[in-house]
C-alpha cells in the first residue's frame, strides 16, 4: 500500500486576492513607464494649410520656404525656395518632411535628439529643441533630378558647340582670321 502525504492548505487571508491584483497592476504600470522612458524622441508636426497628393520619401528632393526658430523665438535660418536631399538633412527634419504633403504649410517641433544634438551648429545651441514653419512647394525623387541634370548638361554641350560653330563665321563668309580684301 501507498502511503500519501497530505499537506493542509491554509485559506486565503481576506483581501490577499486584491493585493496580488494592485501588485501586478503596479509591475505592468512601471514597466510600462519604463518602457515610454525609453521610447525614442518624436517629431511633432501640425498642419497650418493642408497640401495635396503624396508625400516626398528620404530618397527625394524637396523644394521648401522655412523659417527655424530657437526655444525662445529667435530666428536662427530663414529661406525661400530652397532645393533639399532628404537624406542629408538632420534626422528630424527628414522626418518631418515625410509627413507632409505638396502645398501644405506646417509647423515643425524638433527634440535635440532629433537636430543638432549634443554639439549644436552655428547659432543653435547644444541640446536645444528646434521649431520650424515649412511649407512644402514641391518634390522630385533623385532619378528626377539626375536626368534634368543630364539633359541640362546635354543642353550646354550643344550650345557650347553651336557658339564655337557661330563665332567661327563671319558676315561674308570670311573667315576671322582672314585678312580683309582691298578693293
Amino acid at each position: 500500500m501507498t502511503e500519501i502525504t497530505r499537506v493542509p492548505l491554509q485559506p486565503v487571508a481576506k483581501g490577499a486576492v486584491a493585493k496580488i491584483w494592485i501588485g501586478v497592476a503596479a509591475l505592468a504600470l512601471a514597466g510600462a513607464g519604463i518602457a515610454y522612458a525609453t521610447l525614442p524622441p518624436a517629431v511633432h508636426v501640425s498642419t497650418i494649410k493642408a497640401g495635396s497628393g503624396d508625400s516626398p520619401t528620404l530618397d527625394d528632393v524637396v523644394l521648401i520656404n522655412y523659417k527655424g526658430t530657437l526655444p525662445d523665438g529667435k530666428v536662427f535660418d530663414q529661406q525661400k525656395g530652397v532645393p533639399m536631399a532628404l537624406a542629408e538633412v538632420v534626422p528630424g527634419f527628414g522626418k518631418a518632411l515625410v509627413k507632409m504633403q505638396r502645398g501644405g504649410k506646417y509647423d515643425v517641433e524638433i527634440p535635440a535628439a532629433l537636430g543638432y544634438g549634443a554639439k549644436g551648429a552655428g547659432p543653435i545651441p547644444p541640446n536645444t529643441d528646434l521649431k520650424f514653419e515649412i511649407e512644402l512647394i514641391d518634390f522630385k525623387s533623385r532619378a528626377e533630378i539626375e536626368q534634368q541634370q543630364r539633359i541640362l548638361q546635354q543642353l550646354q554641350q550643344m550650345q557650347a558647340q553651336q557658339g564655337g560653330a557661330a563665332a567661327g563665321a563671319m558676315p561674308g563668309g570670311a573667315a576671322p582670321d582672314a585678312a580683309p580684301v582691298q578693293p
